[in-house]
């Protein structure tokens, strides 16, 4: 069976690599000066997943975060990519951001094992498994949830 052997590293190759690489930061400084640089006054643009919740939202005032809500099998959970999960329908919605939301993948089901029967809480745990294949995927890290309660329009008719 044949050996592998490894070279010493000799003081003149280890002089090789570091100018190489005082070379190639040097190289590159002038690249990034001539980049723009952000002020504040620039607005930053929404990503697709923030447009997809705001049109969500529109309409809707968030309330207090509470730890706990009350989630029934056949309560509707909508997954916005990178960005939240959506807990409910009707008047209140209930919106979850993760501690880690670039995580939040469409392709993903959410699986939380409840403590509470019927209330999903800020410290359960839950993980994702891919839709396709049922391998695991992540693990997802609950903060507090926000509610979106609609608000009522008040006939200016009369």
């Amino acid at each position: 069976m044949p050996r592998t052997r490894f070279l010493p590293k000799t003081p003149i190759a280890s002089a090789c690599a570091g100018t190489a690489a005082a070379l190639a930061m040097i190289a590159s400084a002038p690249a990034a000066a001539d980049e723009p640089v952000e002020t504040e006054t620039q607005v930053e643009e929404l990503s697709k997943g923030e447009k997809k919740l705001a049109k969500l939202l529109e309409g809707r005032v968030a309330g207090e975060p509470v730890n706990c809500i009350r989630n029934r099998l056949n309560s509707p959970l909508r997954t916005i990519e990178n960005t939240a999960y959506v807990y409910g329908r009707g008047k209140t919605i209930y919106v979850q951001r993760t501690r880690n939301p670039e995580q939040i993948d469409r392709s993903d089901v959410i699986i939380s094992q409840q403590f509470n029967g019927t209330r999903l809480c800020r410290l359960d745990t839950a993980t994702t498994v891919d839709r396709l294949t049922g391998f695991f995927s992540g693990a997802v890290f609950f903060e507090d949830f926000i509610p979106y309660t609609r608000v009522e329009q008040a006939d200016e008719a009369s």
